[in-house]
C-alpha cells in the first residue's frame, strides 16, 4: 500500500444469499466473482482487498450466519469507489443483486477512513455497520450520501 496520502478509504458492503454459494440461484453471481474481483484490482484508486486463500472473500465468515457474504476493500478516494461500483460491470450485478440476495436487516454498505498502511478487519467493518445502522452517517462511518472527508493528517502523521 503506498503511503502518499495519510488515509484512505475503507468500505464493507455485506448481502445475505438467497442460497448457499455452490447452489443454482448463486452460479451466475459466484461464475463472476474472479472477474468482478480482477476489474476492481485494476480500478484507479484500488488499494487493497479482504480475500481469504480461495481468492475472493466467500468463506470469511463476520456473521453467524453462514449466509451473509462480506466484502471490503480500500480506496484512495470515493470518486474512484463509486466510478467502480457504479461505472464499471460491477453496477451491472449491482442493479441485479435481487436476484442473489435478500433484504438485509440493518445497513449493508459503509465507508469510513483508515490510516494508510492499514487494513480493516472483518470485525471492524461489521462494527462500523452497526455503528451507522444505531447512529446514522457520521465520521465514523458514512455512504455515498454523505461522504466525510478524510481526517486532517496531525504533524506527527505527516513527520513519519
Amino acid at each position: 500500500m503506498s503511503t502518499d496520502q495519510a488515509y484512505y478509504l475503507a468500505q464493507i458492503n455485506v448481502a445475505r444469499m438467497k442460497a448457499p454459494i455452490d447452489s443454482p440461484i448463486m452460479a451466475e453471481f459466484a461464475d463472476a466473482l474472479d472477474d468482478i474481483n480482477a476489474l476492481a484490482e485494476k480500478s484507479p484508486g484500488f488499494v487493497w482487498r479482504l480475500k481469504s486463500d480461495t481468492g475472493n472473500a466467500t468463506d470469511i465468515r463476520v456473521y453467524e450466519d453462514p449466509k451473509i457474504l462480506v466484502n471490503m476493500s480500500v480506496w484512495r478516494s470515493a470518486p474512484q469507489l463509486k466510478a467502480y461500483v457504479y461505472g464499471s460491470l460491477h453496477n451491472d450485478f449491482f442493479v441485479r443483486r435481487r436476484q442473489w440476495f435478500e433484504r438485509f436487516k440493518g445497513s449493508h454498505f459503509g465507508m469510513w477512513w483508515v490510516r494508510a498502511g492499514h487494513y480493516p478487519t472483518g470485525l471492524e467493518g461489521r462494527q462500523k455497520l452497526e455503528h451507522l445502522t444505531q447512529n446514522g452517517e457520521s465520521p465514523e462511518c458514512f455512504t455515498f450520501k454523505q461522504v466525510h472527508p478524510a481526517p486532517t493528517p496531525s504533524r506527527e502523521t505527516v513527520a513519519q
